[in-house]
């Protein structure tokens, strides 16, 4: 099944741009600036734009707060006629390594909110992207953990793994979700980024 969106999840707002919860944003950004897409329309409670060409993408970014992707996942879904399974849904993961991809073609939601309320709304068949999140120093609260910027130390692993997240979106739309996940489930080496 052909990949027709790509659903980064956050939360809106320039308060959470930077965020550890905010890197499925920051991957569907960089796929808008490598593909020069700028037209973001505001429609099915998320701001989407076009890919366009023989089989276009559209990018997606829910504007309803993480707690309620699914809302607009559904709504999405429903407005285009895709059916999840099409949606590569792109999602912070804490339980991971900072710097580590994980990408699945299906699965539940684990810990994630987000992705909790995707499976509730649409269920749970639709290939998923998780970029670990998890830094080396401890916390207290998750909600503030993971609703807080990277640390300074941690920021240019940060803007790799996203970098990498995008090549790892386009090669899932070049060659499919299982073969791309040969490729870049693996933790970064010391020497990336």
């Amino acid at each position: 099944m052909h990949i027709a969106a790509v659903v980064g999840l956050g939360n809106p707002g320039e308060e959470y741009s930077d965020t550890r919860h905010n890197v499925g944003f920051a991957v569907v950004d960089e796929l808008a600036r490598r593909w020069r897409l700028s037209s973001w329309r505001t429609r099915y409670r998320a701001k989407v734009v076009r890919r366009p060409g023989g089989s276009s993408t559209i990018l997606v970014k829910p504007q309803t707060f993480m707690n309620l992707s699914g809302d607009a996942l559904a709504l999405f879904c429903e407005g285009e006629e895709v059916v999840p399974g099409q949606c590569l849904v792109v999602v912070d993961d804490v339980d991971l390594p900072l710097g580590t991809l994980r990408l699945r073609a299906s699965g539940g939601p684990g810990t994630h909110n987000g992705l909790r309320s995707i499976a509730e709304a649409v269920g749970e068949g639709f290939p998923r992207l998780r970029l670990g999140v998890r830094g080396a120093s401890p916390w207290e609260d998750l909600a503030e953990y993971v609703l807080a910027p990277f640390e300074s130390g941690e920021r240019d692993a940060a803007r790799g793994m996203v970098a990498r997240a995008a090549d790892c979106v386009e090669a899932a739309l070049r060659v499919g979700v299982g073969r791309a996940a040969t490729q870049f489930n693996q933790a970064p080496s010391p020497a990336e980024p």
